[in-house]
């Protein structure tokens, strides 16, 4: 299967858990150029009031400055592969079952379809593996 496998650099952030707390962060990053591909935002199970906000990619020295602006970090814990591909049924299916025999846990998983693609995200533990989901998913 022809599939794009990459490191996804995630960004994460604090925001107040009130209207418009996403879309002032949201403003910031689109002002500074930022084309967001992935955007998960909840509230915080650890911090009454907050949310926490993950975005994927910022590029540039201009938009990692507003990232830094408003608290965000690249993320030091999470782990994050970028698969995108063309849609077919039970692929999501058969992409965690690789990772899964090749003894990777997932921390997180999401997946959408965009007409005929798809795009996958998988957190993982460690950077290590990262590398092995980048090794087993990009076969051909």
């Amino acid at each position: 299967m022809d599939l794009i496998v990459e490191h996804a650099e995630v960004w994460a952030g604090t925001i107040d858990d009130q209207p418009g707390a996403l879309a002032g962060a949201l403003a910031v990053l689109n002002r500074a150029g930022a084309d967001l591909q992935c955007v998960i935002s909840r509230r915080s199970p650890d911090q009454p009031g907050k949310g926490v906000v993950f975005v994927t990619p910022l590029q540039g020295d201009g938009e990692t400055a507003a990232a830094a602006q408003i608290g965000f970090n690249v993320s030091q814990t999470l782990h994050s592969v970028r698969i995108i591909g063309p849609n077919q049924r039970g692929i999501v299916a058969e992409l965690t079952a690789k990772l899964a025999e090749a003894g990777i846990n997932l921390r997180g998983f999401s997946a959408s379809v965009i007409g005929s693609r798809f795009i996958a995200y998988a957190a993982v533990d460690s950077h290590a593996d990262a590398r092995k989901a980048i090794e087993i998913l990009g076969w051909d």
